[in-house]
Protein backbone atom coordinates (compact mmCIF):
# COMPACT_ATOMS: atom_id res chain seq x y z
CA UNK A 1 0.00 0.00 0.00
CA UNK A 2 1.12 3.30 -0.60
CA UNK A 3 1.17 6.58 1.99
CA UNK A 4 -1.99 7.87 0.35
CA UNK A 5 -3.81 4.17 0.73
CA UNK A 6 -2.71 4.03 4.25
CA UNK A 7 -4.36 7.46 4.92
CA UNK A 8 -7.46 7.78 2.92
CA UNK A 9 -8.29 4.21 4.25
CA UNK A 10 -7.97 5.25 7.89
CA UNK A 11 -9.77 8.16 7.52
CA UNK A 12 -12.91 6.18 5.76
CA UNK A 13 -12.76 3.48 8.07
CA UNK A 14 -13.32 6.60 11.33
CA UNK A 15 -15.72 8.53 8.96
CA UNK A 16 -18.21 5.16 8.64
CA UNK A 17 -18.33 4.74 12.35
CA UNK A 18 -19.92 8.33 12.45
CA UNK A 19 -16.62 10.42 12.56
CA UNK A 20 -16.12 14.04 11.43
CA UNK A 21 -12.83 14.57 9.54
CA UNK A 22 -10.99 17.31 10.55
CA UNK A 23 -8.23 19.29 8.44
CA UNK A 24 -4.53 19.11 9.72
CA UNK A 25 -3.20 22.14 11.37
CA UNK A 26 -0.60 24.35 10.84
CA UNK A 27 2.32 23.28 12.59
CA UNK A 28 2.95 26.67 14.24
CA UNK A 29 0.07 26.24 17.00
CA UNK A 30 -1.97 29.31 17.12
CA UNK A 31 -2.82 30.28 20.31
CA UNK A 32 -0.63 27.94 22.10
CA UNK A 33 2.42 29.03 23.26
CA UNK A 34 3.13 26.45 25.36
CA UNK A 35 5.24 24.61 22.42
CA UNK A 36 6.74 26.03 19.40
CA UNK A 37 5.36 23.18 16.74
CA UNK A 38 2.20 20.92 16.77
CA UNK A 39 4.41 17.70 17.67
CA UNK A 40 1.10 15.14 18.00
CA UNK A 41 -2.46 15.12 16.16
CA UNK A 42 -3.83 15.79 20.22
CA UNK A 43 -2.21 19.00 20.44
CA UNK A 44 -4.36 21.05 18.69
CA UNK A 45 -7.77 19.38 20.43
CA UNK A 46 -6.44 20.36 24.50
CA UNK A 47 -8.99 23.09 24.80
CA UNK A 48 -12.55 19.66 24.01
CA UNK A 49 -10.28 17.62 25.90
CA UNK A 50 -10.36 19.86 28.70
CA UNK A 51 -14.19 19.92 27.99
CA UNK A 52 -14.91 22.80 25.08
CA UNK A 53 -17.47 21.72 23.10
CA UNK A 54 -16.37 21.13 19.44
CA UNK A 55 -18.01 22.60 16.60
CA UNK A 56 -17.94 19.29 14.66
CA UNK A 57 -19.46 17.36 17.37
CA UNK A 58 -18.11 14.00 19.74
CA UNK A 59 -16.25 11.24 17.23
CA UNK A 60 -13.79 13.36 15.21
CA UNK A 61 -10.80 12.38 12.95
CA UNK A 62 -7.36 13.61 10.90
CA UNK A 63 -4.25 12.98 9.69
CA UNK A 64 -2.23 15.98 11.33
CA UNK A 65 1.36 17.12 9.70
CA UNK A 66 3.62 16.98 12.99
CA UNK A 67 7.03 17.94 13.83
CA UNK A 68 9.22 16.92 16.45
CA UNK A 69 12.76 19.49 17.51
CA UNK A 70 13.96 16.76 19.40
CA UNK A 71 14.68 14.38 17.31
CA UNK A 72 16.82 16.39 14.98
CA UNK A 73 19.88 14.83 16.05
CA UNK A 74 18.37 11.23 16.26
CA UNK A 75 17.63 10.88 12.41
CA UNK A 76 20.07 8.93 10.60
CA UNK A 77 18.73 6.07 11.77
CA UNK A 78 15.69 3.64 10.25
CA UNK A 79 12.91 4.75 12.66
CA UNK A 80 13.04 8.37 13.80
CA UNK A 81 11.96 11.63 11.95
CA UNK A 82 11.34 15.18 12.51
CA UNK A 83 8.29 15.27 9.96
CA UNK A 84 5.86 13.19 9.99
CA UNK A 85 1.88 12.68 9.89
CA UNK A 86 0.03 11.16 13.08
CA UNK A 87 -3.42 9.62 12.12
CA UNK A 88 -5.69 10.68 14.86
CA UNK A 89 -9.38 10.22 16.50
CA UNK A 90 -11.25 11.27 19.31
CA UNK A 91 -14.02 10.84 21.63
CA UNK A 92 -15.43 13.67 23.58
CA UNK A 93 -17.14 11.47 26.13
CA UNK A 94 -18.55 9.20 23.64
CA UNK A 95 -17.19 5.84 23.19
CA UNK A 96 -14.48 4.61 25.45
CA UNK A 97 -11.86 1.47 25.82
CA UNK A 98 -14.15 -1.51 24.66
CA UNK A 99 -15.37 0.21 21.08
CA UNK A 100 -11.35 1.99 20.65
CA UNK A 101 -9.33 -1.10 21.59
CA UNK A 102 -11.98 -3.22 18.67
CA UNK A 103 -11.78 -0.50 16.02
CA UNK A 104 -7.82 -0.04 16.26
CA UNK A 105 -7.55 -3.85 16.19
CA UNK A 106 -9.97 -4.32 12.80
CA UNK A 107 -8.63 -1.67 11.51
CA UNK A 108 -5.09 -2.98 12.06
CA UNK A 109 -5.72 -6.41 11.43
CA UNK A 110 -8.73 -6.51 8.29
CA UNK A 111 -8.37 -3.18 6.51
CA UNK A 112 -4.43 -3.15 6.74
CA UNK A 113 -4.21 -6.90 6.92
CA UNK A 114 -1.44 -7.32 9.83
CA UNK A 115 -1.12 -10.62 10.98
CA UNK A 116 -2.15 -10.46 14.66
CA UNK A 117 0.39 -12.78 15.64
CA UNK A 118 2.84 -9.95 15.01
CA UNK A 119 1.00 -6.89 17.36
CA UNK A 120 2.12 -6.70 20.63
CA UNK A 121 0.35 -4.65 22.84
CA UNK A 122 1.15 -2.73 26.59
CA UNK A 123 -0.78 -1.30 29.11
CA UNK A 124 -0.34 0.63 32.00
CA UNK A 125 0.83 -1.75 34.75
CA UNK A 126 -0.09 0.38 37.85
CA UNK A 127 1.72 2.71 40.83
CA UNK A 128 1.24 4.12 43.97
CA UNK A 129 -1.72 6.25 42.74
CA UNK A 130 -3.30 4.12 40.13
CA UNK A 131 -3.91 0.19 39.82
CA UNK A 132 -3.16 -1.55 36.82
CA UNK A 133 -5.01 -1.53 33.90
CA UNK A 134 -6.57 -4.71 33.81
CA UNK A 135 -9.61 -3.91 31.94
CA UNK A 136 -7.79 -2.87 29.03
CA UNK A 137 -5.92 -6.41 29.52
CA UNK A 138 -8.99 -8.33 29.21
CA UNK A 139 -10.23 -6.39 25.95
CA UNK A 140 -7.08 -7.34 24.33
CA UNK A 141 -7.61 -10.69 24.84
CA UNK A 142 -10.96 -10.78 24.15
CA UNK A 143 -9.61 -9.80 20.25
CA UNK A 144 -7.34 -12.65 20.56
CA UNK A 145 -4.26 -11.07 21.52
CA UNK A 146 -2.16 -13.63 23.38
CA UNK A 147 -0.65 -12.92 27.46
CA UNK A 148 3.01 -13.38 25.72
CA UNK A 149 1.87 -10.40 23.29
CA UNK A 150 0.46 -8.30 26.45
CA UNK A 151 3.07 -6.81 28.85
CA UNK A 152 2.20 -4.08 31.30
CA UNK A 153 4.64 -1.13 32.29
CA UNK A 154 4.98 1.65 34.62
CA UNK A 155 4.00 5.27 34.00
CA UNK A 156 7.48 6.55 32.22
CA UNK A 157 5.80 3.99 29.65
CA UNK A 158 2.40 3.39 29.79
CA UNK A 159 1.17 6.81 30.88
CA UNK A 160 0.59 9.93 28.80
CA UNK A 161 0.03 13.42 29.78
CA UNK A 162 1.86 16.12 27.36
CA UNK A 163 4.17 16.61 30.55
CA UNK A 164 5.44 12.97 31.03
CA UNK A 165 4.65 11.07 34.06
CA UNK A 166 1.20 11.38 36.66
CA UNK A 167 4.34 13.35 39.33
CA UNK A 168 5.74 15.51 36.48
CA UNK A 169 1.91 16.88 35.34
CA UNK A 170 1.53 20.23 36.09
CA UNK A 171 -1.52 21.46 37.55
CA UNK A 172 -4.34 22.02 35.17
CA UNK A 173 -3.27 18.99 32.45
CA UNK A 174 -5.24 16.05 31.84
CA UNK A 175 -3.98 12.60 31.50
CA UNK A 176 -4.60 9.04 31.86
CA UNK A 177 -3.10 5.49 30.85
CA UNK A 178 -2.51 4.41 27.57
CA UNK A 179 -2.16 1.22 25.33
CA UNK A 180 0.36 0.98 22.65
CA UNK A 181 0.53 -1.36 19.83
CA UNK A 182 4.11 -2.49 18.41
CA UNK A 183 4.48 -4.42 14.89
CA UNK A 184 7.15 -7.61 15.18
CA UNK A 185 9.43 -7.18 12.00
CA UNK A 186 9.92 -10.97 10.74
CA UNK A 187 13.42 -11.03 9.64
CA UNK A 188 14.72 -9.10 12.73
CA UNK A 189 12.83 -11.49 14.81
CA UNK A 190 14.34 -14.27 13.59
CA UNK A 191 17.87 -12.92 14.29
CA UNK A 192 19.87 -15.17 16.61
CA UNK A 193 21.37 -12.36 17.99
CA UNK A 194 17.64 -11.61 20.11
CA UNK A 195 17.26 -13.66 22.72
CA UNK A 196 14.03 -14.42 25.12
CA UNK A 197 14.81 -11.07 27.13
CA UNK A 198 13.57 -8.82 24.30
CA UNK A 199 10.12 -7.04 24.62
CA UNK A 200 8.66 -4.29 22.93
CA UNK A 201 10.12 -1.36 24.33
CA UNK A 202 13.87 -2.01 24.03
CA UNK A 203 15.55 -0.56 21.40
CA UNK A 204 17.40 -3.35 19.70
CA UNK A 205 14.61 -2.70 15.93
CA UNK A 206 12.60 -5.78 16.50
CA UNK A 207 9.53 -4.02 17.65
CA UNK A 208 8.42 -0.61 16.24
CA UNK A 209 5.17 0.98 17.78
CA UNK A 210 2.34 2.32 15.35
CA UNK A 211 -0.35 3.33 17.84
CA UNK A 212 -1.28 4.50 20.96
CA UNK A 213 -4.49 4.74 22.36
CA UNK A 214 -4.50 7.23 25.59
CA UNK A 215 -7.74 7.52 28.23
CA UNK A 216 -7.74 10.61 28.68
CA UNK A 217 -9.69 9.98 32.36
CA UNK A 218 -7.74 12.54 35.29
CA UNK A 219 -7.14 16.32 35.95
CA UNK A 220 -4.38 17.08 37.98
CA UNK A 221 -5.65 19.65 40.39
CA UNK A 222 -3.70 21.58 43.39
CA UNK A 223 -5.02 18.38 45.94
CA UNK A 224 -4.20 15.91 43.42
CA UNK A 225 -6.12 13.77 40.49
CA UNK A 226 -9.94 14.02 40.33
CA UNK A 227 -11.78 12.33 37.45
CA UNK A 228 -12.41 13.99 34.29
CA UNK A 229 -16.29 15.28 33.62
CA UNK A 230 -16.41 13.08 30.76
CA UNK A 231 -13.92 10.49 29.82
CA UNK A 232 -12.39 10.63 26.11
CA UNK A 233 -10.47 9.11 23.95
CA UNK A 234 -7.42 10.42 22.46
CA UNK A 235 -5.15 7.82 19.53
CA UNK A 236 -2.27 8.90 17.47
CA UNK A 237 -0.36 6.57 15.28
CA UNK A 238 2.29 7.36 12.62
CA UNK A 239 1.41 7.28 9.35
CA UNK A 240 5.17 6.85 8.55
CA UNK A 241 5.87 3.78 11.01
CA UNK A 242 2.24 1.88 10.05
CA UNK A 243 3.30 2.11 6.38
CA UNK A 244 6.63 0.20 7.64
CA UNK A 245 4.56 -2.27 9.07
CA UNK A 246 2.34 -2.58 6.05
CA UNK A 247 5.58 -3.57 4.22
CA UNK A 248 7.20 -5.55 6.82
CA UNK A 249 10.22 -3.62 6.60
CA UNK A 250 11.66 -2.09 9.43
CA UNK A 251 12.88 0.97 7.55
CA UNK A 252 10.33 3.64 7.39
CA UNK A 253 12.61 5.57 4.52
CA UNK A 254 11.91 2.62 2.30
CA UNK A 255 7.84 3.86 2.01
CA UNK A 256 6.96 5.78 -1.00
CA UNK A 257 6.86 8.90 1.64
CA UNK A 258 11.23 9.12 0.77
CA UNK A 259 10.94 7.29 -2.54
CA UNK A 260 10.87 10.35 -4.91
CA UNK A 261 13.58 12.75 -2.91
CA UNK A 262 15.92 9.64 -2.27
CA UNK A 263 15.79 8.71 -6.15
CA UNK A 264 16.91 12.75 -6.55
CA UNK A 265 19.92 12.49 -4.47
CA UNK A 266 20.79 9.07 -5.38
CA UNK A 267 20.92 10.66 -9.14
CA UNK A 268 23.07 14.29 -7.97
CA UNK A 269 25.30 12.73 -5.89
CA UNK A 270 25.79 9.19 -8.06
CA UNK A 271 25.69 7.26 -4.58
CA UNK A 272 23.35 4.35 -3.57
CA UNK A 273 21.08 4.52 -0.50
CA UNK A 274 22.30 1.72 0.89
CA UNK A 275 25.73 2.37 0.64
CA UNK A 276 25.33 5.79 2.80
CA UNK A 277 21.94 5.31 4.84
CA UNK A 278 22.80 8.01 7.24
CA UNK A 279 23.10 10.71 5.08
CA UNK A 280 20.27 10.02 3.01
CA UNK A 281 18.07 9.92 5.86
CA UNK A 282 19.30 13.13 7.35
CA UNK A 283 19.12 14.85 4.02
CA UNK A 284 15.29 13.59 2.57
CA UNK A 285 13.77 13.97 6.51
CA UNK A 286 15.14 17.44 6.91
CA UNK A 287 14.17 18.71 3.82
CA UNK A 288 10.87 17.05 3.98
CA UNK A 289 10.52 18.75 7.22
CA UNK A 290 11.85 22.22 6.17
CA UNK A 291 9.03 22.36 3.27
CA UNK A 292 6.21 21.80 5.27
CA UNK A 293 7.61 24.48 7.78
CA UNK A 294 8.06 26.86 5.36
CA UNK A 295 5.12 26.48 4.11
CA UNK A 296 3.51 27.02 7.09
CA UNK A 297 4.98 30.49 7.39
CA UNK A 298 8.50 29.97 8.82
CA UNK A 299 11.57 31.28 8.00
CA UNK A 300 15.27 30.61 8.87
CA UNK A 301 16.79 32.58 11.81
CA UNK A 302 17.88 32.49 15.12
CA UNK A 303 15.37 31.95 17.59
CA UNK A 304 11.94 29.89 17.78
CA UNK A 305 10.88 28.04 15.29
CA UNK A 306 13.18 29.65 12.53
CA UNK A 307 16.26 28.46 14.54
CA UNK A 308 15.03 24.88 14.26
CA UNK A 309 14.18 25.16 10.30
CA UNK A 310 17.90 26.86 10.11
CA UNK A 311 19.61 23.82 11.72
CA UNK A 312 17.53 21.19 9.71
CA UNK A 313 18.90 23.15 6.42
CA UNK A 314 22.57 23.54 7.23
CA UNK A 315 22.35 19.61 8.84
CA UNK A 316 20.85 18.21 5.45
CA UNK A 317 23.68 21.24 3.53
CA UNK A 318 26.41 19.26 5.22
CA UNK A 319 25.06 15.63 4.74
CA UNK A 320 24.83 16.44 0.72
CA UNK A 321 28.55 17.98 1.20
CA UNK A 322 29.67 14.97 2.36
CA UNK A 323 28.20 12.94 -0.42
CA UNK A 324 29.11 14.68 -2.76
CA UNK A 325 33.17 14.18 -1.06
CA UNK A 326 33.59 17.90 -0.05
CA UNK A 327 32.67 18.81 2.94
CA UNK A 328 34.39 22.35 3.27
CA UNK A 329 32.52 22.83 0.05
CA UNK A 330 29.44 24.54 -0.40
CA UNK A 331 27.11 23.30 -3.08
CA UNK A 332 26.14 26.04 -5.11
CA UNK A 333 23.83 24.54 -7.78
CA UNK A 334 19.79 23.81 -7.72
CA UNK A 335 20.66 20.22 -5.68
CA UNK A 336 18.33 21.61 -3.01
CA UNK A 337 15.97 22.52 -4.76
CA UNK A 338 15.69 19.11 -7.27
CA UNK A 339 15.00 17.62 -3.57
CA UNK A 340 12.28 19.99 -2.47
CA UNK A 341 10.11 19.60 -5.69
CA UNK A 342 10.18 16.11 -5.00
CA UNK A 343 8.62 16.27 -1.84
CA UNK A 344 5.86 18.37 -3.53
CA UNK A 345 5.37 15.55 -5.92
CA UNK A 346 5.39 13.15 -2.88
CA UNK A 347 2.31 15.15 -1.39
CA UNK A 348 0.44 16.11 -4.49
CA UNK A 349 -2.46 14.25 -3.43
CA UNK A 350 -2.37 15.42 -0.06
CA UNK A 351 -4.12 19.05 0.89
CA UNK A 352 -0.99 20.00 2.37
CA UNK A 353 -0.22 22.16 -0.07
CA UNK A 354 -3.09 23.47 -1.41
CA UNK A 355 -2.36 27.21 -2.82
CA UNK A 356 1.79 27.08 -1.79
CA UNK A 357 3.72 29.08 -3.73
CA UNK A 358 6.66 26.59 -4.97
CA UNK A 359 8.94 29.25 -6.10
CA UNK A 360 8.90 31.15 -2.86
CA UNK A 361 10.02 27.97 -0.79
CA UNK A 362 12.35 27.36 -3.86
CA UNK A 363 14.06 31.17 -2.82
CA UNK A 364 14.04 30.73 0.87
CA UNK A 365 16.07 27.35 0.54
CA UNK A 366 18.53 28.73 -1.93
CA UNK A 367 18.95 32.17 0.06
CA UNK A 368 19.79 29.76 3.33
CA UNK A 369 22.15 28.30 0.94
CA UNK A 370 23.88 31.05 -0.08
CA UNK A 371 23.85 32.51 3.93
CA UNK A 372 25.48 29.26 4.73
CA UNK A 373 27.92 28.89 2.28
CA UNK A 374 29.10 32.25 3.63
CA UNK A 375 29.21 30.93 7.27
CA UNK A 376 31.27 27.79 5.92
CA UNK A 377 33.79 29.76 4.62
CA UNK A 378 33.72 31.74 7.67
CA UNK A 379 33.74 29.27 10.40
CA UNK A 380 36.80 27.10 8.62
CA UNK A 381 38.56 30.27 8.77
CA UNK A 382 37.78 29.92 12.93
CA UNK A 383 38.07 26.76 13.51
CA UNK A 384 41.70 26.66 14.77
CA UNK A 385 40.41 29.75 17.07
CA UNK A 386 37.20 28.65 18.55
CA UNK A 387 36.38 25.30 20.40
CA UNK A 388 33.99 22.18 18.32
CA UNK A 389 30.93 23.09 20.61
CA UNK A 390 31.21 26.69 18.92
CA UNK A 391 31.49 25.23 15.68
CA UNK A 392 27.89 23.11 16.33
CA UNK A 393 26.49 26.17 18.00
CA UNK A 394 27.12 29.35 16.46
CA UNK A 395 28.11 28.09 12.89
CA UNK A 396 26.06 24.86 13.02
CA UNK A 397 28.57 22.27 12.13
CA UNK A 398 27.30 18.86 13.22
CA UNK A 399 30.47 17.36 15.31
CA UNK A 400 30.70 14.15 13.19
CA UNK A 401 31.81 17.37 10.83
CA UNK A 402 33.83 18.80 12.95
CA UNK A 403 35.95 15.59 13.77
CA UNK A 404 36.81 14.64 10.45
CA UNK A 405 37.92 18.54 9.64
CA UNK A 406 40.41 18.16 12.75
CA UNK A 407 41.19 14.51 11.43
CA UNK A 408 42.48 16.39 8.19
CA UNK A 409 44.56 18.53 10.08
CA UNK A 410 46.19 15.68 12.72
CA UNK A 411 44.11 16.97 15.54
CA UNK A 412 41.63 14.94 18.01
CA UNK A 413 38.28 16.42 19.50
CA UNK A 414 37.90 16.16 23.24
CA UNK A 415 34.54 14.13 22.97
CA UNK A 416 33.93 14.08 26.49
CA UNK A 417 34.11 17.92 26.42
CA UNK A 418 32.01 18.57 23.86
CA UNK A 419 28.71 16.23 24.87
CA UNK A 420 28.99 17.87 28.56
CA UNK A 421 28.72 21.05 27.06
CA UNK A 422 25.82 20.25 24.87
CA UNK A 423 24.16 18.40 27.30
CA UNK A 424 24.22 21.74 29.53
CA UNK A 425 23.07 23.41 26.41
CA UNK A 426 20.15 20.87 26.16
CA UNK A 427 19.05 21.45 29.73
CA UNK A 428 18.86 24.93 29.15
CA UNK A 429 16.79 24.30 26.37
CA UNK A 430 14.38 22.25 27.96
CA UNK A 431 14.09 24.70 30.96
CA UNK A 432 13.14 27.36 28.52
CA UNK A 433 10.73 24.96 26.98
CA UNK A 434 8.97 24.06 30.60
CA UNK A 435 9.06 27.52 30.92
CA UNK A 436 6.51 27.84 28.21
CA UNK A 437 4.93 25.34 29.32
CA UNK A 438 3.83 26.87 32.41
CA UNK A 439 2.52 30.35 31.12
CA UNK A 440 1.07 28.62 28.32
CA UNK A 441 -2.59 29.28 27.23
CA UNK A 442 -4.06 25.89 27.35
CA UNK A 443 -4.15 25.92 31.31
CA UNK A 444 -6.82 27.77 30.46
CA UNK A 445 -5.95 29.84 33.47
CA UNK A 446 -8.18 33.00 34.32
CA UNK A 447 -5.10 35.14 33.69
CA UNK A 448 -4.20 33.69 30.60
CA UNK A 449 -7.85 33.86 29.43
CA UNK A 450 -8.06 37.28 29.96
CA UNK A 451 -5.30 37.95 27.90
CA UNK A 452 -6.55 35.86 24.91
CA UNK A 453 -9.37 37.81 24.63
CA UNK A 454 -7.35 40.70 24.66
CA UNK A 455 -5.93 39.96 21.68
CA UNK A 456 -9.19 39.74 19.93
CA UNK A 457 -9.96 43.18 20.70
CA UNK A 458 -6.29 44.34 19.82
CA UNK A 459 -7.08 43.23 16.46
CA UNK A 460 -10.44 44.25 15.70
CA UNK A 461 -8.35 47.95 16.92
CA UNK A 462 -5.18 47.58 14.92
CA UNK A 463 -7.50 47.00 11.85
CA UNK A 464 -9.86 50.45 12.60
CA UNK A 465 -6.58 52.30 13.11
CA UNK A 466 -4.41 50.77 10.68
CA UNK A 467 -6.91 49.61 7.77
CA UNK A 468 -8.10 45.82 7.20
CA UNK A 469 -4.65 44.84 5.49
CA UNK A 470 -3.89 43.93 9.09
CA UNK A 471 -4.30 40.29 10.12
CA UNK A 472 -2.80 37.87 12.92
CA UNK A 473 0.93 36.56 12.11
CA UNK A 474 1.24 34.30 15.63
CA UNK A 475 0.43 35.39 19.36
CA UNK A 476 2.38 34.30 22.95
CA UNK A 477 0.61 34.75 25.67
CA UNK A 478 1.69 34.33 29.74
CA UNK A 479 0.29 35.13 32.73
CA UNK A 480 1.83 38.63 32.65
CA UNK A 481 2.03 39.80 29.79
CA UNK A 482 0.31 39.14 25.67
CA UNK A 483 2.33 39.13 22.74
CA UNK A 484 0.93 39.68 19.03
CA UNK A 485 2.19 39.88 15.80
CA UNK A 486 0.27 41.25 13.10
CA UNK A 487 0.62 42.10 9.15
CA UNK A 488 1.87 45.78 8.61
CA UNK A 489 4.63 47.60 7.07
CA UNK A 490 6.06 49.75 9.45
CA UNK A 491 7.20 51.07 13.21
CA UNK A 492 3.88 52.59 14.36
CA UNK A 493 3.36 55.90 15.70
CA UNK A 494 2.78 57.02 19.09
CA UNK A 495 -0.40 58.32 18.00
CA UNK A 496 -1.43 55.00 16.62
CA UNK A 497 -0.66 53.21 19.77
CA UNK A 498 -2.33 55.86 21.79
CA UNK A 499 -5.18 55.10 19.35
CA UNK A 500 -5.47 51.72 19.70
CA UNK A 501 -5.43 51.20 23.34
CA UNK A 502 -8.39 54.01 23.91
CA UNK A 503 -10.15 51.40 21.52
CA UNK A 504 -9.11 48.89 23.52
CA UNK A 505 -9.81 50.42 26.62
CA UNK A 506 -13.27 52.11 25.37
CA UNK A 507 -14.40 48.14 24.23
CA UNK A 508 -13.37 46.95 28.18
CA UNK A 509 -14.96 49.43 29.82
CA UNK A 510 -18.24 48.90 27.56
CA UNK A 511 -18.51 45.66 29.87
CA UNK A 512 -19.28 43.63 26.42
CA UNK A 513 -20.82 39.98 26.74
CA UNK A 514 -19.31 37.14 25.18
CA UNK A 515 -21.29 35.36 22.78
CA UNK A 516 -20.72 32.08 20.89
CA UNK A 517 -22.11 30.58 18.01
CA UNK A 518 -21.28 27.22 16.15
CA UNK A 519 -21.36 28.10 11.95
CA UNK A 520 -20.38 26.78 9.02
CA UNK A 521 -17.33 28.16 8.01
CA UNK A 522 -18.56 29.87 5.31
CA UNK A 523 -21.83 31.45 6.79
CA UNK A 524 -19.21 32.66 9.54
CA UNK A 525 -16.73 34.50 7.08
CA UNK A 526 -20.60 35.88 5.29
CA UNK A 527 -21.37 37.47 8.92
CA UNK A 528 -18.03 39.20 9.47
CA UNK A 529 -16.22 36.50 11.16
CA UNK A 530 -12.45 36.79 10.77
CA UNK A 531 -10.12 33.71 10.17
CA UNK A 532 -6.17 34.73 9.82
CA UNK A 533 -4.71 31.84 10.50
CA UNK A 534 -3.07 30.20 7.54
CA UNK A 535 -4.21 26.77 8.32
CA UNK A 536 -7.72 24.77 6.37
CA UNK A 537 -10.93 24.65 9.07
CA UNK A 538 -13.35 22.20 9.61
CA UNK A 539 -16.51 22.88 7.98
CA UNK A 540 -18.04 23.83 11.17
CA UNK A 541 -16.60 26.74 13.20
CA UNK A 542 -16.67 28.30 16.45
CA UNK A 543 -17.14 32.06 16.46
CA UNK A 544 -16.99 34.23 19.54
CA UNK A 545 -17.82 38.05 19.27
CA UNK A 546 -18.08 40.41 21.82
CA UNK A 547 -20.66 43.20 20.91
CA UNK A 548 -19.87 44.34 17.52
CA UNK A 549 -16.56 45.43 18.63
CA UNK A 550 -14.52 41.88 17.30
CA UNK A 551 -15.84 38.58 15.78
CA UNK A 552 -13.28 35.84 15.34
CA UNK A 553 -13.48 32.43 14.44
CA UNK A 554 -11.74 30.70 17.50
CA UNK A 555 -11.24 27.52 19.62
CA UNK A 556 -9.73 29.03 22.82
CA UNK A 557 -11.02 30.18 26.39
CA UNK A 558 -12.55 33.63 26.51
CA UNK A 559 -14.09 35.78 29.28
CA UNK A 560 -17.54 36.08 29.54
CA UNK A 561 -17.60 39.71 29.34
CA UNK A 562 -14.42 42.42 28.15
CA UNK A 563 -15.45 44.60 31.94
CA UNK A 564 -13.16 41.79 33.94
CA UNK A 565 -9.98 42.35 32.13
CA UNK A 566 -8.67 45.80 33.37
CA UNK A 567 -6.68 48.29 31.74
CA UNK A 568 -4.96 47.84 28.56
CA UNK A 569 -1.67 49.07 27.90
CA UNK A 570 0.92 48.53 25.20
CA UNK A 571 4.93 48.83 26.45
CA UNK A 572 6.67 47.56 23.42
CA UNK A 573 6.95 47.10 19.50
CA UNK A 574 9.19 45.69 16.90
CA UNK A 575 9.85 44.06 14.13
CA UNK A 576 9.50 40.67 13.07
CA UNK A 577 10.23 40.26 9.71
CA UNK A 578 9.31 42.30 6.28
CA UNK A 579 5.84 43.29 6.53
CA UNK A 580 5.40 41.94 10.08
CA UNK A 581 5.06 43.40 13.73
CA UNK A 582 5.15 42.78 16.93
CA UNK A 583 3.42 44.10 20.39
CA UNK A 584 3.54 43.45 23.50
CA UNK A 585 0.78 44.51 26.16
CA UNK A 586 -0.19 43.82 29.72
CA UNK A 587 -3.35 44.22 31.89
CA UNK A 588 -3.16 46.12 34.92
CA UNK A 589 -6.39 46.47 37.59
Amino acid sequence: MTADEVRTAYLTFFKERGHRILPSSSLVPQNDPTTLFTSSGMQPMMPYLLGAKHPEGVRLADSQKCFRSQDIEEVGDNRHTTAFEMLGNWSLGDYFKSEQIAWYFEFLTTILKLPKEKLYVTVFGGDQQFDKDTETVEIWKSLGILDDHIFPYDAKKNWWSRAGTPDEMPVGEPGGPDSEVFFEFVQVAHDKKYGEKCHPNCDCGRFLEIGNSVFMTYLKTETGFVPLKEKNIDFGGGLERTLAAVNDNPDVFKTDLFAKPIAVIEDVTKSKYDDNKQAFRVISDHMKASVFLITDGVLPSNKLQGYFLRRLLRRLMIKMQELKGHIDTPVKDDTYLKIADSIFGTYKQSPYFENVDKNMVFKVIANERDKFGKTLELGLKKIDEVSPFDLYQTYGFPIEVTEELYKNRGKIIDRQDFETQLKNHQDLSRTSSAGMFKGGLADHSEQVTKYHTATHLLQAALRQVLGDHVHQEGSNITGERLRFDFSHPQKLSDIEIEKVEVLVNEAIKSNLPQKMETMIYEEAIKSGAMAFFKERYPEKVTVYSFGDFSKEICGGPHVDNTGVLGNFQIFKQEAVSAGVRRIYAKLSD
